[in-house]
């Protein structure tokens, strides 16, 4: 099974997006080291604590500072985009660094309705058009004639992800014959029968033959479980303040913060925890063993929401470490 990264670019409280960036290209080499197999950043707009909001760019930041891992979107939201303007980023990335990018699509817009007007000068509610779109990405890519041309892109087959936390992507992903990553690091309610829905109603396409499956999985992982619990408060700061409309940089984490939430705030944390794993080496190898277990998926990534950089890389060690045990194990 492979192993890999999302990385969400976290500002930090008292830090800045330059430093942020730093830290992403640090971690894409420090996990590249690791042997881990993909690492993806995501497109967020107007979130004060992430710095991906230019994520091409992005990728070729890491994809510059690295040598071997494969780097993609996981996702761009392509409503936000003309088609043709991703099929030539992501084709002069493929051209750049060939054989190490991926394209993951969503089709959310990542912000608010207000941001998405900024950046569409529309609100198009079309149903149609998502799946028009990646149709149209995809034949950019191809080799097939047209008066309209991706250069570069054209026949550069830049393998193409459908992303999803919904049956939605399961079933556009399904009849398309796309791979399939369901973001169940934030939103797992719908993951088990997301799954279910692409395999059964998978279509062998020119560039996938059987269904290929990743499901994301937030992960907490410390040398101890007290501090592994306390670097996790960060995450449930981070969550509480966005569900109330209170978004801001990721905050340092405090101590006993459990004790201090309401029933309801208890209520809401507890709505991500089947797509979350948090403790020590023993713990983590049980949770991620349960997931896969569980899931059945060809491929695991991995996202840490951790304050402290030196934690978050850790934290990945000690993943890379329980991964490799249990490979000898089986």
């Amino acid at each position: 099974m492979r192993l890999s990264v999302l990385d969400l670019s976290p500002i930090v409280e008292g830090g800045s997006p330059g430093e942020s960036l730093h830290n992403t290209l640090d971690l894409a080499r420090h996990v590249e080291r690791l042997g881990f197999h993909r690492f993806w950043v995501a497109e967020h707009h107007n979130m004060q604590g992430i710095a991906s909001a230019a994520t091409s760019v992005v990728i070729g930041h890491v994809a510059q500072g690295t040598s071997t891992i494969r780097v993609g979107a996981g996702g761009i939201m392509l409503p936000n985009h003309a088609p043709l303007i991703i099929a030539e980023q992501f084709g002069t990335l493929d051209a750049l660094f060939p054989g190490r990018i991926d394209l993951g699509l969503g089709r959310a817009p990542g912000t608010d309705q207000m941001t998405a007007y900024a950046l569409r000068r529309n609100l198009d509610g079309d149903v149609n058009a998502f799946p028009r779109d990646v149709v149209e990405l995809r034949e950019y890519f191809s080799d097939k004639e047209g008066r309209v041309q991706a250069v570069p892109g054209k026949g550069q087959g830049v393998p193409i992800w459908m992303l999803g936390s919904s049956l939605y992507g399961a079933q556009l992903a399904a009849l398309l014959g796309m791979p399939y990553a369901f973001a169940s690091h934030f939103a797992p309610q719908a993951l088990d029968a997301a799954l279910a829905m692409y395999r059964d109603r998978f279509e062998p396409s020119a560039t996938l033959a059987e269904p290929y499956a990743m499901a994301g999985l937030s992960v907490v992982a410390a040398d101890t479980p007290d501090e592994a619990r306390f670097l996790r408060t960060s995450g449930q700061q981070s969550t509480l303040r966005l569900r109330t409309g209170q978004p801001g940089r990721l905050p340092p984490p405090v101590k006993d913060f459990e004790t201090t939430l309401s029933p309801a705030e208890r209520a809401m944390l507890n709505e991500g925890s089947d797509g979350l794993v948090v403790g020590d080496p023993d713990q983590v190898r049980e949770g991620i063993d349960r997931f896969l277990e569980r899931t059945g998926v060809d491929e695991l990534m991995v996202t840490t929401h951790v304050f402290d950089h030196a934690a978050r890389k850790r934290s990945f060690e000690i993943v890379a470490d329980v991964a490799m045990q249990t490979a000898l194990a089986s």
